[in-house]
């Protein structure tokens, strides 16, 4: 067997019926990361018929003014527990490139453990074996991480469709996306003018400019495998709302003032207190309604990038304006999103959770928010190398090249 190069044909072919791919393995997302440096091609290990036996996408890039690195997102598409196969195509694959690269990253998307959402105790599977299969073949394991250190999340929630609805999400989740129904909140799908507005939301959480954006949307808008959905408050509902809301609690904290009069209890005196508290919620409410109605009838608050592919859909990146903050609108959006694609996708990726799930985690609040949507918890078996020019790889890395370069925190925390 042997390495050639593939058709966009052969390999997107090949990828659909491996069932192993994802959209970082796909002629678009080559496209996008063409636009950030890149270059690519598609590779495959052939047969002595020429069918295609294990495949991947391999990003290049400049590491040093004479050396490059090459980079397959969510790994080479083949069975890693084939021992044999995974062999051969990792010694034809140092072959191929040993005058062209020094190394070659991956991250394949294998799950090698899920975790508890309650006790967030781990129970490993059968993959975990992968871990030593890839190191007794040469690749170096990178350093695990808890946060967002690597390339791409370790630590991943998955919603299954299927079985999504509103009643099965935590209850402070519901409570939260029912209170900014109520408030006045919509969502709508916009095309590819709306990127700016959702660049004012996303701009504060990493260190991409709004080009990287509008690259993703166009790379994927051809296929049509990407949507912008952005959350707009209706002031004038809010207003209409925040009004009757108030009234119907002034006319119940009303009712219980008569209960309390008639009989002086610690029930309706509790009673009492807790409606005195909440008409001054919706008292609030009326007046920040009445305020924002001199902005118009619509601002947009929240917004979010969703990439389909195959039997799911990511939700690549999401933001709010924090100054509407307690009209929750990043519980709407995502409920929004995944119930408007549970009958035509069987999983949702939210794309990224951390394996630090103590109080201490300063990421702490994602990773509250996305368990709310009750998604099954994964690890995911990590980063590796696959050295090619062991010399030159340990001298760059003595120098700590490698470091400057790749252990970087994309994700502000502030």
């Amino acid at each position: 067997m042997h390495i050639k190069k593939l058709s966009i044909h052969e390999f997107e072919n090949f990828v659909d019926k491996s069932g192993f791919g994802s959209h970082y393995q796909t002629y678009e997302y080559a496209t996008l990361m063409k636009e950030n440096g890149f270059s690519f091609e598609f590779i495959g290990l052939v047969n002595e018929k020429n069918q295609i036996q294990a495949a991947g996408l391999i990003l290049i890039k400049r590491l040093t003014k004479f050396f490059k690195y090459g980079y397959s997102p969510k790994g080479f598409i083949l069975d890693y527990s084939d021992k044999e196969l995974l062999m051969e195509f990792t010694d034809k694959i140092i072959e191929y490139y040993k005058r062209k690269l020094i190394f070659i990253k991956i991250n394949p998307e294998i799950a090698i453990a899920e975790i508890n959402p309650k006790t967030f105790k781990k129970t490993y599977n059968q993959n975990v074996s992968i871990i030593k299969s890839l190191i007794d073949l040469g690749y170096v394991k990178l350093k695990d991480n808890l946060y967002f250190e690597s390339t791409l999340p370790k630590y991943n929630g998955i919603v299954h469709l299927k079985d999504f609805s509103l009643e099965t999400l935590d209850k402070n989740t519901r409570n939260k996306i029912r209170r900014g129904a109520e408030k006045g909140l919509d969502i709508e799908i916009a095309d590819y003018s709306g990127i700016d507005i959702l660049y004012n939301f996303i701009k504060r959480k990493r260190n991409k400019d709004s080009f990287y954006y509008k690259n993703y949307y166009r790379a994927f808008s051809h296929s049509q495998n990407v949507d912008l959905f952005l959350v707009s408050l209706n002031t004038r509902n809010f207003l209409i709302n925040s009004k009757e809301a108030y009234e119907d609690e002034m006319n119940h904290n009303q009712v219980l003032a008569d209960h309390l009069i008639e009989k002086h209890s610690d029930k309706n005196l509790h009673r009492k207190i807790n409606s005195d508290k909440i008409l001054l919620s919706y008292k609030n409410d009326v007046l920040s309604a009445q305020k924002e109605a001199h902005k118009g009838n619509k601002i947009y608050i929240a917004g979010a990038l969703v990439i389909k592919y195959q039997n799911r859909i990511q939700i690549v990146m999401s933001g709010y304006d924090t100054n509407y903050k307690n009209f929750n609108p990043n519980y709407f959006l995502h409920y929004k999103i995944l119930d408007y694609y549970k009958n035509y996708y069987r999983f949702a990726d939210l794309n990224g959770m951390t394996g630090d799930f103590t109080k201490k985690n300063p990421y702490k609040g994602l990773n509250d928010f996305k368990l709310g949507f009750k998604p099954k918890i994964y690890e995911f078996i990590g980063e590796f190398d696959l050295v090619i020019n062991h010399t030159i790889y340990k001298s760059l890395l003595k120098r700590g090249k490698l470091a400057k370069i790749f252990n970087k925190n994309d994700i502000k925390t502030k």
